[in-house]
């Protein structure tokens, strides 16, 4: 306890060097009896004091802090600022979501987001009204990771509100509603993915992809196969991989011919595809694909093959 609380004088050394070597050593010993002095010390002038405090406030995880690691988002350093958001992400508790929540209104965007981070790994259903409230904020940023948050918490009460975020004015609002509402997945949101296929945006269009193959709808597979023609090769690309997912038979001819695109990475995700499906309509084109350019698809192509053996292997064996 003298070592503590002697550890704990030498954060009023004039010299900054001497007070960081105080808090190096607090680390040994430090107690709930360390986190008023290190609050206090959030306010000091030497910002890698600020930092290591933020450092023993976050692995003491006393809910306490919160209110001074969240100024600290606003802090006139870089370091201070990333440290104070990675802390935020490490509280849990009710105390500790009490804090988190009441900030949620804060003045500040910097402080909206990193305190609505800070809430994914907490899942306190008192969030749900706040977070849903931020959805309409102002600022994108904090916007999107309110989708986030409320995608961790899964709450039936927030799939009306991110259906809403599908029309948001930011395309990343938009990609990642697509990805939260994946996780309450079921036919009555197989609409909202089909239009988010039609996105302005390719990285909408390219999320949509991959939750309808995650889905396992088969009435998704017409509106893949249609994007197998979209004008970026990236949402060609996802398409192929949720054709594959779905063991879409239907679309054999469409991956046979991306077995001969130009981008490897669409060889590849057809190979891939192929493989999943099984058909023996693909060996003489996945064959051909033993003298690929690209060793990434020769793999790919080879896999595929050993895939469709199994399948047919195993057909035979159950006749």
């Amino acid at each position: 306890m003298q070592e503590h609380d002697h550890i704990l004088q030498r954060l009023r050394d004039p010299d900054p060097r001497q007070r960081q070597i105080a808090l190096t050593e607090l680390e040994e010993v430090s107690s709930l009896d360390s986190v008023e002095p290190l609050i206090l010390a959030l306010e000091d002038s030497d910002p890698v004091v600020r930092r290591l405090s933020i450092g023993l406030l976050e692995e003491l995880g006393d809910a306490r802090a919160i209110p001074g690691i969240i100024q600290c988002l606003l802090d006139s350093e870089q370091e201070v600022r990333d440290a104070a958001s990675a802390a935020l992400r490490e509280f849990r508790g009710e105390a500790a979501g009490s804090a988190l929540i009441l900030a949620i209104d804060h003045v500040e965007p910097e402080v909206r987001r990193g305190v609505i981070v800070g809430l994914r790994e907490i899942k306190d259903r008192r969030a749900l009204s706040p977070l849903i409230g931020a959805l309409a904020d102002p600022d994108a940023h904090v916007r999107r990771e309110a989708v986030i948050t409320l995608a961790y918490l899964r709450l039936a009460e927030s799939v009306e509100p991110l259906r809403k975020r599908l029309r948001d004015s930011d395309e990343a609002v938009r990609r990642v509603a697509v990805g939260a509402l994946s996780y309450f997945n079921g036919p009555s949101l197989l609409e909202d993915f089909l239009q988010a296929l039609s996105d302005p945006d390719w990285r909408v269009r390219a999320e949509a992809a991959i939750v309808l193959g995650r889905s396992g709808l088969s009435f998704a597979i017409p509106r893949l196969r249609l994007a197998l023609a979209d004008p970026y090769w990236q949402v060609q690309k996802e398409a192929i991989q949720s054709l594959g997912r779905l063991k879409a038979a239907g679309a054999i001819p469409e991956l046979i011919l991306a077995l001969r695109s130009a981008t490897p990475d669409l060889r590849k995700a057809a190979a891939h595809a192929l493989g999943e499906i099984g058909t023996k309509r693909g060996v003489a084109p996945l064959s051909a694909l033993g003298n690929d350019p690209d060793v990434e698809v020769r793999k790919a192509a080879a896999r595929a093959l050993e895939a469709i053996g199994r399948d047919v292997t195993h057909a035979s064996e159950e006749n």
